[in-house]
């Protein structure tokens, strides 16, 4: 894993920029008379980046190895990385540096390390023995491209197979090829001609070690004995070969066949296969052969004492089961299961209770990787029930379309969640345990509770628990429910407004003290959800539709087109009548025939069962306007203690008090200016010089006067970052990524939206709105695209039953401020330069009777609110800090002078900015599109972090990366994982101590005891001494130019993890000498060769055996 060391001095235009604002600072000190006491405790050195955990499933995986005796399972990625799984908890990632495909993986059965081959042609070795594996050797191959590899258990020997059809050897020792080679021609019969294809398959006899057994993909089966360099039988059959298994006697062995077959074949009898199975093929009456099937693409063949044996494979169903999904079939004497996949089948492995192929395998589960998800298969329970997965793959189930990420929360957030989460497990697992249970978890040095929440393409909502470097799902939120699903194409009228996926999230707003949870979604609409613990019935689901425009002169008064506070069901969703002639286009330009006044999704009007968590409150939705459908909401805050939510988008802002349901504010984003608008906006209504004949394209290019500096994002990626539909982030949607804009009315240009002035940052809290105030009183701040920041002061009734009688009034304060670039965020510091959080009323049950708690809420819910204010005298001020897509500001209030400004850059623009704490201070955190992670201290606004940490490659990362305080951050790094960092020294330091250790020192279990009688009589397991065959002095040394040694970056490093003990020593001892680029000793050699090859049997009675067989004492 890479480490990222700070740079201290910032380089280029990011130094310049410094310096400009430090000049700027200190011209405005006059203004700033007290403000600079602060004491700011952040330095540089509190500062350090670096990668923590990835979490989710591996994407595009490619390949799988399981270790039976230390029980930790691999998974290789199309992408090079390495995922290593133990006990629940214990994961780890790594990441080949060329980024090629994993084509298979090798464990050295219980000696902590993997083999990993590579499509590049390289092979791995991967030391597992310290908490970041990492790679000791490296094998690169030449002329040959890698096909296969096989490793015997407890052997160093490695054999390779090559696409040319030969097999070479390598030492996993020293990672250097052997002399030995075998040639394809030499394996295959003189006679034949043709070559026999690549190398598919290696395994040795499991009862003699001297006997190999070659695949070719072109049918031919070859065993070969290693010490005669000869081919013993060879096997021929007209059908491609896929995979090779053998039956644990090493007397048959099955083979699996393009044609859907499968062939067992007597190792004695070469000519034609013993039986010949079609699993899935239909038997013809006449004696003819079952028509063929789709190819097996594995078999596996594993044996049990007390019954039948296992046969398992995957694929080869027949070819008329269009549309059928993938398939595991489990065979067990007569009965045949078919398990059907979710998604295909890249790999399966069948988990034994022994590492000795010569033994009765005693097969207890089958592991499946699928293209998106692991499944584990319980082969001892009737009906082969899957076990509950423990790990948290399901990140993916439907795409990621946002998320974010809260650290510190409440203590009794998690457990609240747990609560409501743990009753929506399904039933019918397997009752066993978790069969991947290798590893140790690492100490747990990080004790605050953390939560990430990921909003989804099929509008549902996770909830998380990522405290202490794990990941767990808590909770999961199914916001979709709340509306009519349409049955077909032509029932869908409103939902056109995307072509799929009309539920899925865009933004969430939480807050995580009151509980209160709010969603907008891709459809224009806005949920509101309160947490409760009791079950309700929702008779009718409370619901506003707003109607929020775009246009000049024609003011609306705000509540002018809202409906009742408790519509009846279906008011305002009946688009019945307009539906189906403008079903196809969004724009039809008939003046009668536009649709107005209607949402795109449908409100259930049926009473609503809600179960224990988050149910609605309030469901939001904006309308139609005249032919146009809504745009898509661009900004969200709620708030508990004002009881108010508030949306906006490139068309303006809409307030509501989801208390009362009632609309307070429905503005154009240029009514919020006033009589102050800076710009010039008169000319370009998008609807001032529009026709009913639908001519609105007449105005696209005429172009606002905007100052200079509006600076745009290089890639004009500013709007469509806010605009475009999430499911852009969806794996296999690269083609279509711009299906939203597509699929949008045509009279909305995606010119006339970039034009437009969106709202895309908005703040509550109690501040100075204007500079004569002289105490602080609720507001709302608003941020725009054009860098416009204004504020709308609140006028709030008193708590208890007040509030749900008066209204609560709000009007623009006349404050408007200015900055480069969209704002992002907002935050504010008291006079100590902490920071004062929003208001909010702490989370109390609300579905319990409510006479005797009436008393308290009217005690409770102003006080929370105005706590602010308590604490500070009338002289005393506060600071807004304001982050853009260009520079951040620090503003004193109630003066509103500019105390502080940093360009955070020039060529880029931020993608992410977040007010943070971290070490009892508090940060201003930045991620630009040119892939700088930044940090500035407060209120100054000192550089403090700027590290290029990587470049928006896709607008996943744009759309997910999050900072939260304590020094932590994510993004989604694929479609199905989640990666964390930090940007804390102090985590980065304890980051060691707190990973598990995927090695532990497990005793390897005892050989298969073999009778004396076999032993006596040749019987057992044959021993070969392959040193004495593979070894330099035997074979002599390989070709220097067919693969090439490269000494991995593990260094000494790679065995700090070591166990104590010969093998360890002797691994540092190798090391060491790698290091010095020194050979190693004959001595050394052979001791090794002792170690690895402790082999299967008893050393005396492999003596005995051997000096009666050459006595030959039995031919007398």
């Amino acid at each position: 894993m890479r480490k990222f060391n700070i740079r201290k001095v910032l380089d280029g235009l990011t130094a310049v920029s410094a310096v400009a604002s430090a000049s700027s600072a200190a011209q405005q000190q006059q203004a700033g008379n007290r403000e600079t006491e602060i004491q700011e405790t952040l330095q540089s050195e509190h500062f350090q980046l670096c990668k923590t955990v990835r979490h989710g499933f591996p994407y595009q995986p490619s390949a799988l190895a399981f270790d039976p005796v230390q029980k930790i399972l691999a998974i290789g990625t199309q992408t090079g990385a390495l995922r290593l799984f133990g006990r629940p908890g214990v994961e780890c990632y790594c990441q080949h540096d060329s980024g090629a495909a994993v084509i298979q993986l090798q464990f050295l059965i219980n000696e902590g390390a993997l083999v990993s081959a590579l499509a590049d042609d390289t092979l791995h070795l991967w030391n597992l023995r310290q908490k970041r594996p990492a790679i000791l050797h490296s094998l690169k191959f030449n002329r040959e491209r890698i096909t296969f590899c096989h490793l015997p258990f407890q052997s160093k020997w490695l054999y390779v197979g090559t696409e040319r059809g030969n097999i070479h050897i390598v030492n996993v020792e020293s990672f250097t090829l052997s002399g030995y080679v075998i040639m394809w021609n030499k394996a295959i019969e003189l006679s034949s001609k043709s070559h026999p294809g690549p190398v598919v398959h290696i395994s040795d006899n499991p009862m003699d070690e001297g006997k190999l057994l070659i695949g070719f993909e072109s049918g031919t089966v070859v065993l070969w004995d290693l010490k005669s360099k000869k081919a013993d039988y060879r096997y021929t059959h007209d059908e491609a070969i896929h995979s090779v298994a053998w039956h644990h006697e090493g007397k048959q062995f099955i083979c699996s066949h393009s044609d859907g077959t499968l062939t067992i074949w007597n190792v004695k009898s070469p000519t034609k296969p013993f039986q010949t199975i079609t699993p899935h093929g239909k038997q013809l009456k006449d004696g003819k052969k079952p028509e063929p099937c789709k190819p097996i693409l594995k078999v596996e063949y594993k044996t049990t004492r007390a019954g039948e044996p296992f046969i398992i494979l995957s694929g080869g169903l027949s070819y008329d089961t269009v549309g059928r999904r993938p398939c595991l079939t489990v065979m067990h004497g007569k009965s045949t299961a078919v398990l059907e996949m979710d998604y295909s089948i890249v790999d399966f492995l069948t988990l034994c209770e022994t590492p000795y192929p010569n033994d009765f395998q005693e097969p207890y589960a089958v592991v499946v990787l699928l293209e998106k998800d692991l499944v584990l298969i319980d082969l001892a329970q009737n009906g082969y029930p899957i076990f509950e997965n423990p790990y948290p793959l399901t990140i993916h189930e439907s795409p990621v379309t946002c998320c974010e990420y809260f650290a510190d929360c409440p203590v009794d957030l998690i457990p609240a969640l747990y609560s409501v989460g743990a009753r929506q497990k399904r039933q019918g697992y397997s009752k066993k345990e978790w069969p991947i249970s290798g590893g140790n978890w690492g100490l747990i040095t990080q004790s605050y509770p953390e939560i990430i929440i990921t909003g989804h393409a099929d509008g549902s909502i996770k909830f998380w628990d990522a405290s202490a470097i794990t990941l767990q799902v808590l909770y999961k939120l199914k916001t979709a429910k709340v509306f009519e699903k349409s049955r077909n194409k032509d029932d869908r009228p409103n939902t056109d407004i995307v072509d799929e996926d009309p539920y899925a999230i865009q933004i969430i707003s939480w807050c995580p003290e009151s509980r209160m949870l709010c969603i907008a979604g891709v459809s224009a609409h806005v949920i509101i959800y309160r947490f409760s613990k009791q079950e309700v019935t929702t008779e009718v689901i409370p619901m506003l539709e707003v109607r929020l425009l775009y246009e000049i002169n024609d003011l609306e008064t705000p509540d002018g087109e809202q409906v009742p506070p408790v519509p009846t069901p279906g008011a305002g969703s009946n688009p019945q009548s307009i539906a189906p002639q403008s079903h196809p286009s969004t724009s039809s330009s008939s003046s009668d025939g536009l649709r107005d006044n209607v949402p795109c999704l449908k409100v259930k009007n049926s009473p609503l069962k809600q179960s224990p968590g988050y149910q609605i409150e309030l469901v939001i939705q904006l309308v139609w306007v005249s032919g146009e459908p809504p745009q898509q909401i661009t900004s969200l805050a709620v708030n508990s203690a004002y009881g108010l939510v508030v949306f906006g988008n490139c068309n303006g802002i809409a307030m509501v008090d989801y208390l009362q349901k009632t609309v307070l504010l429905n503005l154009g984003t240029i009514e919020l200016y006033g009589s102050n608008d800076p710009y010039r906006r008169e000319p370009r209504s998008p609807r001032k010089t529009r026709q009913p004949s639908g001519a609105g394209l007449c105005d696209i290019n005429e172009g606002t006067v905007v100052p200079e500096d509006r600076c745009k994002s290089p890639t004009s990626a500013k709007m469509s970052r806010k605009l475009s539909l999430p499911t852009e982030l969806k794996p296999d949607l690269d083609v279509k990524d711009n299906s939203f804009s597509r699929s949008r009315s045509s009279s909305v240009t995606s010119i006339d939206k970039e034009s437009r002035e969106a709202i895309s940052a908005l703040h509550f809290c109690e501040t100075f709105t204007r500079k004569a105030d002289t105490s602080p009183s609720p507001c709302l701040w608003v941020g725009t695209t054009l860098g416009t920041v204004l504020v709308i002061v609140l006028n709030l009734p008193p708590g208890g039953e007040q509030r749900l009688l008066q209204p609560v009034i709000v009007s623009p304060s006349g404050t408007i401020l200015r900055l480069k670039g969209a704002i992002l965020r907002m935050a504010f510091l008291d006079t100590t330069g902490s920071l004062v959080p929003p208001a909010h009323e702490p989370w109390k049950e609300h579905n319990v009777s409510e006479d005797k708690d009436e008393k308290e809420k009217a005690k409770k819910r102003r006080p929370v609110s105005v706590s602010p204010s308590s604490s500070q005298e009338i002289s005393e001020n506060q600071y807004a800090v304001i982050c853009s897509e260009k520079q951040a500001k620090v503003i004193s209030l109630p003066s509103q002078n500019c105390i502080y400004k940093q360009n955070i850059t020039e060529t880029s623009f931020v993608l992410r900015g977040d007010i943070v704490s971290l070490s009892n201070s508090i940060c201003l955190a930045c991620f630009c599109a040119n892939g700088h992670i930044m940090t500035f201290s407060l209120p100054s606004l000192r550089p403090l972090l700027d590290v290029y940490y990587l470049p928006l490659t896709n607008m996943r990362i744009a759309r997910t990366f999050c900072f939260t305080n304590n020094g932590q951050a994510l993004y989604l790094v694929s479609p199905t994982e989640i990666q964390r960092l930090t940007y804390s020294q102090e985590t980065c330091e304890n980051l060691q101590e707190m990973l598990g250790e995927l090695f532990t020192p497990v005793e390897t279990p005892e050989a298969p005891n073999r009778g004396f009688f076999k032993g006596l009589f040749g019987g057992g397991a044959q021993s070969l001494d392959r040193e004495e065959l593979f070894g330099e002095s035997a074979s002599g040394k390989a070709s220097r130019s067919l693969a090439q040694h490269i000494p991995g970056p593990g260094g000494i490093e790679g065995v700090k993890g070591a166990a104590s003990g010969v093998v360890g020593e002797l691994a540092r001892a190798r090391l060491a000498l790698d290091e010095r680029g020194q050979k190693l000793g004959e001595l050394e050699e052979k001791t090794a060769a002792m170690l690895y090859s402790a082999d299967s049997f008893s050393k005396h009675a492999h003596e005995m055996m051997l000096k009666y067989k050459d006595k030959k004492w039995y031919q007398f």
